[in-house]
């Protein structure tokens, strides 16, 4: 049977979960239902990372010893992912006894193989990452992530020596492009091993810190907190004899946010190299949520706790929008009224409105049953059963990606489908004429809806079952595979179909009070352009792009360089530097002319042109109410 394995990062329990926490064990574990769907033997693990300096200081501040502290704290962890329908295998913690013996066996096998040695070292050390910078990794000579500058410490340790690994894991890389993924994050540790590698701190004095696993081969010094966490991945299987890890280690895949990338792209492949352990085989790498134009942070109050949205929204709605608004990789705006704006469309009017009219139609037209006669099929017909059935390889190929936002689109393509089916159908109409016509659309209509059931199962599982249950399917939820739902027009599998309440209740946004105009409204403007034909304007190719990458032209003042996929990757030039950051436009949806001929500015060749609109305000780029596959056509 295959496997699988998936695993989440082991959280820091310096703070309470949130929803960067959540999306991450998410992703974990919509990717563990999907291969369980795929009928494959699988192992999700997650759990807390308890070791270290900043554990010692939220302690002291909390008023707690360190072990009471990391037991309440990762408590919370524990007791927060049932909530949110989490299903995995194992909970570790880095103090667990038998985490701690498999790290103190590594560092014992690291050191056998002679990478490791003591030395004394001078350098720039950030507490809050419990790390070592080097200048080129400072940002203004502070930290890239907390800001603040790196205090200068000499002292003595022990070290592993990465260096000597550097050529073997950027050799790795090159040979697996998917090793790390997406792309952008395996340029990114390319880039970095473009430069020589440093050996890397493992150790730190107990005369500085007592809270860490003691080294093996010596017991003055407590091993880093990075060195210990990685290897939970491997001590939660067993290793080194544990059946578990026979199992499941060769499909081994990471799910991480970038800020962790280089523990995780560099750090981890090394040991386990030096160890003579064969390498995971993906490492998956997220963006952040950004709320209120910035990373969430506890120090910035911005910190969106998951239960406040479920228990405010619905815990499916909740996994939904968190799956289908962020592309894996970019960061990705959170905000509650998009958040409403998201439920309400996709949720409450596309799906919750096909369940519920489908199973009323079947109740009303058949009394609850499958229909027991149909004619013979139209085109109409035909179409939507090949878009069902083409569905399931579409969303698998985007799971494995993973790509998430696309599979969930390709599932709404036949959400709509199916709803414009029923409206150009009106088996309401058929219903006082033509009963095998009307079988037969009430067939298609309920084979859509089972495929569809089955496939926002990893994603939304208690809404799926709960559709499952509507269609009287015997098998449901996990037990529901994929290669099931292509096998059309089995009319045994479908029972009792009964009506029920809305699955997805439309949630009431902030009201708005229209305002009262205080002056009258302004002379319509006259048009400064001359009219053209409909003929003329229908030459223009408009589509829906996604920028993925932004920088600015040197020396320009307005342009900057965009890379977009609008159905296929192209470089625009665009004139909104003076209104945007580039770094804050990957992942952002506009519009675009794409068949003007390219041209040259600044040097760089531009192959179509952004719409925006710009008044005395500032320019605003033009987006699609909805996001949009790329290369999308706008009418």
């Amino acid at each position: 049977m295959p496997t699988f394995y998936i695993t989440t990062p082991i959280y820091y329990v310096n703070a309470e979960p949130h929803l960067g926490h959540a999306y991450s064990t998410i992703v974990a574990d919509v990717l563990n239902r999907f291969h369980l769907l795929r009928g494959e033997n699988t192992f999700f693990l997650t759990g807390t990372d308890e070791h270290g300096d900043k554990i010692v200081k939220a302690a002291d501040a909390a008023g707690e010893s360190p072990a009471a502290y990391v037991d309440r704290i990762s408590g919370m962890f524990r007791q927060l992912w049932p909530k949110l329908n989490i299903s995995h295998s194992h909970f570790i913690r880095t103090t667990d006894p038998t985490h701690k013996a498999v790290v103190q066996d590594i560092l014992t096998r690291v050191k056998e193989q002679g990478d490791i040695y003591f030395s004394e070292y001078e350098g720039l050390y950030c507490y809050g990452c419990e790390r070592f910078y080097t200048e080129r990794e400072l940002v203004d000579g502070k930290c890239p992530d907390h800001r603040t500058p790196p205090e200068v410490i000499r002292e003595a340790n022990y070290f592993f020596r990465m260096s000597r690994y550097q050529d073997w894991l950027r050799d790795h890389i090159e040979r697996n492009p998917d090793f790390i993924r997406p792309e952008r994050y395996r340029n990114e540790v390319l880039s970095f091993l473009k430069e020589p590698l440093e050996d890397l701190c493992i150790s730190r004095p107990k005369s500085r810190l007592e809270w860490g696993i003691p080294l093996p081969f010596d017991d003055n010094f407590v091993t880093y907190v990075w060195f210990d966490a990685l290897i939970n991945y491997i001590s939660a299987l067993e290793y080194p004899e544990g059946q578990n890890f026979k199992t499941f280690w060769p499909a081994a895949q990471h799910v991480i946010a970038k800020d962790i990338l280089k523990p995780h792209g560099i750090y981890w492949p090394c040991m386990l190299k030096s160890a003579g352990i064969e390498p995971y085989r993906h490492l998956n790498v997220h963006g952040y949520w950004i709320i209120d134009k910035g990373k969430m942070s506890k120090s910035l109050g911005n910190v969106v706790k998951p239960l406040d949205m479920v228990d405010r929204y619905g815990l499916d709605a909740f996994r939904y929008f968190l799956m289908r608004e962020m592309v894996f990789g970019l960061d990705s705006d959170f905000s509650e009224e998009g958040f409403i704006t998201r439920v309400n469309a996709d949720l409450a009017n596309d799906l919750g409105n096909l369940v519920s009219r489908s199973a009323t139609m079947v109740n009303k037209f058949f009394s609850g049953q499958y229909p027991d006669i149909q004619g013979p099929t139209q085109p109409i017909d035909d179409t939507l059963k090949a878009h069902a059935l083409a569905l399931v390889g579409r969303f698998t190929a985007f799971m494995l990606e993973p790509a998430f936002h696309k599979a969930l689109m390709a599932v709404w393509e036949i959400i709509n489908h199916v709803n414009k089916y029923i409206d150009e159908t009106a088996p309401w109409v058929l219903a006082k004429s033509d009963r095998e016509r009307l079988g037969t659309v009430i067939a298609h209509i309920l084979e859509t809806l089972r495929i569809v059931s089955g496939l926002i199962w990893p994603f939304m599982p208690q809404s799926a079952e709960k559709i499952q249950m509507q269609l009287g399917l015997p098998r449901s939820g996990r037990d529901l595979m994929l290669s099931e739902l292509e096998d059309w027009g089995k009319k045994d599998v479908f029972t009792a179909i009964r009506t029920a309440p809305a699955l997805f209740p439309r949630i009431e946004g902030r009201k708005e009070t229209a305002a009262v105009p205080s002056k009258p409204p302004k002379a319509e403007k006259k048009l400064d352009k001359p009219l053209i034909s409909y003929e003329d304007f229908e030459k223009v190719d408009l589509r829906v792009g996604t920028i993925l990458a932004a920088e600015a032209i040197p020396k320009s003042k307005k342009l900057i360089k965009l890379r977009v996929d609008a159905g296929g990757e192209r470089t625009v030039v665009a004139g909104i530097k003076e209104h945007y950051k580039p770094e804050d436009l990957p992942g952002k949806q506009v519009l675009l002319v794409v068949n003007l001929a390219p041209v040259t500015l600044m040097g760089v060749e531009s192959q179509g042109m952004i719409l925006a609109a710009s008044d005395g305000k500032g320019m605003h780029l033009l987006t699609p109410e909805q996001p949009k596959e790329p290369g999308t056509r706008v009418k």
